[in-house]
């Protein structure tokens, strides 16, 4: 897999070009490079998708911090995109840098469409009509998706355990080769079975791609003292360090906390974005200790 541009070289701007900067220069890639434009030309077609995987992130404040401080993995990068491809295809697709095999018993998805519609095989030969092809879901928890697991499915009144693969993500479907509708007289060929994946929401954390999102709040003292905290991870409760002076939307790595992306178990990051929360209602004392500190700051005693 090709190693991904930096984003700024992409769209040929400063690393601290302005939003207007980013936008012109985006709009002006994707007139020259836009497929109507360039019909049939695949190299245009590569660049105006990487133009707008890079105006995505940039042009959005907390992906461009995120890729300011931790590059491609970020934001997802590092693990090579999200799904891409068709998901009634069935055979092979990559999936976050892993490829997974998704149909459970040999074909294609396009001799089959031929052969449930028109009774043709490949190169037109006539072959038997099959059965039809069935769907259905499965609801997954957050922490499923993330780690993969096997569900049960009833069809035609009878239970199929399907195995779900680690990172799945919402939306996506499985394809069980043969385990569709009945064959037809004439043939033996059972038609397949579509799996599509339902993802429930977490309480406190998203995802985008191989990344989990999370936020944490602090009290300015703790910001401006530093501390430790509990971060809540797929993982469980991990402490995580925040460094004295910590300023509000800071965003820190958890290295290896989100979603596997590799064959080999490689994960993806945990990123916690920093909130500082500002007092509201404050004690009179409270408010002398904060007045004395500004009386400090402004005589040089605080930098």
């Amino acid at each position: 897999m090709a190693e991904k541009r930096d984003y700024y070289e992409v769209l040929g701007v400063s690393k601290n070009a302005s939003d207007d900067e980013i936008k012109k220069a985006y709009r002006k890639l994707a007139v020259k490079y836009h497929p109507d434009k360039n019909p049939g030309d695949k190299e245009a077609e590569a660049k105006f998708k990487e133009i707008n995987e890079a105006h995505d992130v940039l042009s959005d404040k907390q992906k461009r911090a995120r890729y300011d401080q931790f590059g491609h993995a970020g934001v997802g990068g590092a693990a090579g995109g999200a799904y891409s491809g068709n998901p009634f295809a069935g055979g092979n697709f990559n999936f976050n840098g892993q490829t997974f095999n998704f149909d459970f018993g040999g074909g294609t998805a396009f001799d089959d469409i031929l052969g449930s519609l028109f009774g043709f095989g490949a190169g037109g030969a006539r072959r038997p009509r099959r059965g039809a092809d069935y769907q259905t879901s499965v609801t997954l928890t957050f922490e499923e998706a993330i780690f993969g697991t096997t569900k049960a499915v009833t069809v035609d009144g009878k239970d199929l355990k399907v195995k779900i693969p680690a990172g799945i993500d919402d939306g996506m479907s499985i394809r069980l080769h043969g385990k569709g509708g009945p064959a037809p007289e004439g043939s033996t060929e059972r038609g397949d079975l579509y799996v599509r994946i339902r993802v429930k929401p977490h309480k406190s954390l998203t995802r985008e791609g191989a990344i989990i999102l999370s936020e944490q709040k602090i009290d300015m003292v703790d910001a401006a003292l530093g501390c430790e905290i509990d971060v809540e991870t797929v993982d469980g409760i991990v402490r995580m360090k925040v460094p004295a002076g910590t300023q509000s939307g800071t965003p820190f790595k958890l290295s290896g906390h989100g979603v596997p992306f590799r064959a080999d178990g490689d994960r993806g990051p945990h990123i916690v974005t920093i909130i500082v929360e500002t007092p509201k209602n404050l004690s009179r004392k409270q408010k002398e200790l904060l007045e004395e500190f500004k009386g400090a700051k402004k005589r040089g005693f605080w930098s």
